[in-house]
Order: C-alpha cells, then structure tokens, then sequence
C-alpha cells in the first residue's frame, strides 16, 4: 500500500433500509438508535442505498433519511450509496446534496450512480437505453455546479440558461464522491476523478478492482484531493457463540433475500448470477460473514487484506435482525476491532 492511502482501517456503515416485517416509523426509528450508537463508538460514516418500489429498500429518498441521521448524530459522516442521479433533475439534486451537506455541518459523503436494476427506473419512465446518457450529463451538470456562479447547459437530455446558484455546498469544492462498482474499469475512472469506491465480492475478485484503482492513482499525489477510500462491504452479525450468530443471521439473511429478490420474482427477471441464494451460499461467498468476535475479526481482517481494502462497510442490520443483535454487532466491532486495528 502506498503513502497516497490511509494506513488504518476504517469502518463505516451500510444500509439498505429493507423490510423487516413489522411498523415502517418503528423501523426507521430503530436505524436512528443504530446511527446514533455508531456515532459513540466511532464509525466513519453510515452509507444509504436507494430503492423503488420495493421492500428491499424503505428509503427511497436517502437525503431526506439522512438529514435525520445528521441531526441524531455528532461526528459520524452521511450519505447516499448510491444516488440515483437519472432519477433527479441535476439542478434538484445539487440543491438537495447543498442542503444535507450543510445541515450536517460538512459531514457528506456524496455517492451517485444510475443503479443496478433497469425496472426501478422503468418505473419512472426512464428507460434502459436512456438513462447511461441521462445519468452521464447529470453527473457532468451536478459537478459544475459545485463550482458556484450561474449554470449553463445544451445537452440531450438537459438544457440550463445561466441559472442563479444561490446555495453552496459546506465543503470545498464539493463533498468527497463514491461511486459503486464491481468492475475494474469504473474503479480506473473512479481514481483518476479523485472519486472514493464500494465493492462487494469474494476478496480475490475485490482485488482485481483495487489493483485498477491503485493503477489509476499512479499519478496523482496526496496533494491533488483527499486521501481515497477503497470500500469493503460485509453483512456481519456477531453473536455470543457462532450458534448464537447463525441462529440471528440465517433467517435475517433469508428475509433480506425475499426483499432483495421481490421486483425480479415480480417481473419474471432471473437474478443476478452471483447472488447467494442461500445463507450457507452467503457465507462462502464472503457477502455475510458471521460467528464469534474473534472469529469475525479473524475472517473480516484477511478479506479485507486480500481484497486490498482500507475501508469496511459493515451491513449491521438487514432483515428481520433484532436491534439490540445489531446493537450487540457494533459495540463489538469497535472493541474487538477498531480499537485494535486503529
């Protein structure tokens, strides 16, 4: 690892907001407790997916979740993982990413992308060949806006005619950006813009992205923008046993592949190839790890070296995992790993 990355671990937190089987308030209401407990114990940051139309995601609005988040919190980092950016006229979501950046006093993390699955967008009439495009010039308007002064734009899809930017983001010149991939070639552009990434995966196809991202940093210096992060992400329940961590685990994941399989199984889509379609599946492929506090740390700290990671998202709570096993999840990490590895 060269000097152009952080030397320590970092560890943040990932959400999906999905389904749980009970009271939509309640559950939102138990994520703030399990933001403001990471927030004492030190996470980096808490990362928020966007989805429609689906139970695998209850927040379809991100930004407005996390300005909740932002507000129930002191230090820890918000935002967006990814922003669906083909969903949002550009102007409407640089107004939207100012406003969270400066309610939370400069702590977003700016994630944004076009998203997996073409059907959530089809639901909003954007079609599959259009929204490459569509997202393309609303990355480029969003990024020039940043910049301050008035807004023009021709495009395809957008035209702006010196529009007044009357808001600014709280950092300068923007908020640190994410992009999701599992390809190396995104990973390449993703370091050459200065960009921070999110991968999941078995660690020895994670590395194949990192080992691109690494590449595209080779000219770049610690003085052209901040320090990258190379993200990790991992379901992780920790229990007092690994009885007591699969007997949580196993049936959550179940629930979170129910919800995750929902608008596939709908439309008559098959589902993506590499996803496990069962715990037992889950764990070999390193999407879920689960067990004792030592042998999480043990299996987390080797994925994340093979991988060539710096950065671990940790997905504390997914299916109908209890709060206080999410809880319980948290308190550990910092314990057994943060405070050790730090």
């Amino acid at each position: 690892m060269t000097n152009a990355f952080p030397s320590a671990l970092t560890f943040g937190i990932f959400d999906h907001l999905d389904e749980d089987g009970g009271d939509i308030a309640r559950h939102y209401a138990d994520r703030l407790m399990l933001a403001e407990a990471c927030d004492h114990l030190g996470f980096y940051a808490y990362h928020l997916a966007e989805h429609h139309c689906t139970p695998h995601g209850r927040g379809p609005s991100p930004n407005l979740f996390l300005s909740s988040v932002a507000q129930r919190t002191q230090r820890l980092r918000v935002g967006p993982l990814v922003m669906l950016l083909a969903l949002y006229h550009p102007l409407r979501a640089f107004e939207e990413i100012c406003m969270l950046d400066q309610l939370s006093g400069g702590r977003l993390e700016l994630g944004i992308g076009r998203g997996s699955f073409p059907t959530e967008l089809g639901y909003f009439g954007i079609g599959a060949d259009a929204a490459p495009g569509q997202h393309a010039e609303a990355n480029e308007i969003l990024m020039n806006a940043m910049k301050g002064g008035t807004l023009s734009y021709q495009g395809l899809h957008f035209e702006l005619n010196d529009v007044p930017l009357t808001l600014k983001p709280h950092q300068r010149p923007h908020p640190p950006t994410w992009i999701a991939t599992n390809r190396p070639e995104p990973a390449s552009r993703a370091a050459a813009n200065g960009a921070n990434i999110a991968c999941v995966g078995p660690s020895s196809s994670v590395r194949r992205i990192t080992d691109a991202f690494r590449a595209g940093r080779e000219h770049k210096t610690e003085a052209d923008d901040r320090a990258p992060f190379l993200g990790l992400l991992r379901m992780v329940v920790i229990g007092r046993s690994e009885a007591d961590a699969y007997s949580l685990a196993a049936p959550a994941y179940e629930r979170w592949l129910k919800s995750f399989k929902f608008l596939y199984d709908l439309n008559a889509i098959p589902t993506p190839p590499n996803l496990p379609l069962t715990f037992d599946a889950a764990i070999e492929s390193e999407l879920c790890v689960a067990g004792s506090a030592a042998s999480v740390r043990k299996a987390l700290l080797g994925q994340l070296e093979e991988a060539g990671a710096n950065y671990l998202l940790c997905q504390l709570a997914f299916g109908d995992l209890p709060l206080d096993a999410s809880l319980y999840t948290a308190t550990t990490i910092q314990s057994e790993i943060m405070a050790q590895v730090g």
